[in-house]
């Protein structure tokens, strides 16, 4: 099953959270589960100031999503506001086109 995390940082934690970033890094790949795709949500003014996270996972449950984001440095150091984990459904996928 398809799952969405999307993290919404607390207003004043950017610093916490660059300091944070590392670990979160080398959790990510340590494969604690099937992360498809992620990354930070970003100020709209600027396109680069951090101020959230998004994840797309395949899991055998929501509460091994839950497991996987409480395990995450970012949760750990209280950077996140709110926290939404939703089942997803896969319709359209036109991501095999797109090169980064």
């Amino acid at each position: 099953m398809l799952y969405i995390v999307y993290c919404q940082d607390k207003p004043t934690h950017l610093s916490k959270r660059l300091e944070s970033l590392d670990a979160h890094k080398a959790y990510l790949e340590g494969n604690p589960i099937q992360v498809l795709i992620s990354g930070p949500l970003v100020d709209e003014s600027d396109h680069e100031t951090m101020k959230g996270s998004f994840f797309l996972v395949e899991a055998d449950s929501l509460e091994e999503v839950r497991v996987f984001n409480c395990n995450d440095p970012f949760y750990k150091a209280g950077i996140w506001q709110r926290i939404d984990i939703q089942p997803f459904n896969k319709r359209v996928d036109n991501m095999s086109s797109v090169s980064y």
